[in-house]
């Protein structure tokens, strides 16, 4: 399952970064900006426009296949790994600069990633859900499953029975 989740981000990473360099190609090649016909033609008689369509599309496909295994909380951390291989495709093809904010920044991200990932693996190693629910990382979004989860695995025994208000 570790090279599932290895080989899906580094695709999504892929696919989001071909969409962001096409579009700066695409970009770059249909100016000037204009609400105009030609303008439009430009735009879509470049091949680069195509290129961000296909990693966009390319992109949901990959993100829809991780989220239906991965946790949520690093899934979704680590669907921004996109904005590091831009940084650096961005200084290698189009030469822009990559200063200390940049570094520091990716750093947080690569750090951020790796306490949730820690994270995730400890709240597992520590419970089993064989029902298979998203584990309780409320942080990351997923407090109702969390709340889920706990709702059916109470300490006494049996199902947690909802009060009723009325």
């Amino acid at each position: 399952m570790k090279r599932f989740y290895i080989v899906g981000f580094l695709v999504l990473m892929a696919f989001d970064t071909l969409a962001q360099i096409s579009f700066k190609y695409a970009g770059e090649s249909a100016l000037p900006l204009e609400m105009s016909s030609a303008w439009l033609l430009r735009v879509f008689g470049q091949p680069w426009i195509y290129g961000a369509f296909v990693g966009y599309i390319g992109a949901f496909f990959t993100w829809m296949s991780l989220l239906q295994r991965a946790p949520i909380g690093p899934a979704f951390a680590a669907s921004h790994l996109e904005i590091i291989s831009v940084l650096a495709v961005s200084h290698w093809l189009f030469g822009e600069q990559i200063g200390w904010p940049q570094i520091i920044g990716g750093g947080f991200i690569v750090a951020g990633i790796a306490c949730l990932a820690v994270s995730e693996t400890l709240d597992a190693d520590g419970h089993e859900d064989p029902a298979g629910h998203a584990g309780g990382n409320p942080g990351a979004g997923s407090a109702s499953a969390g709340a889920a989860h706990l709702m059916e695995h109470p300490a006494e025994g049996g199902p947690i029975k909802p009060r009723s208000h009325g």
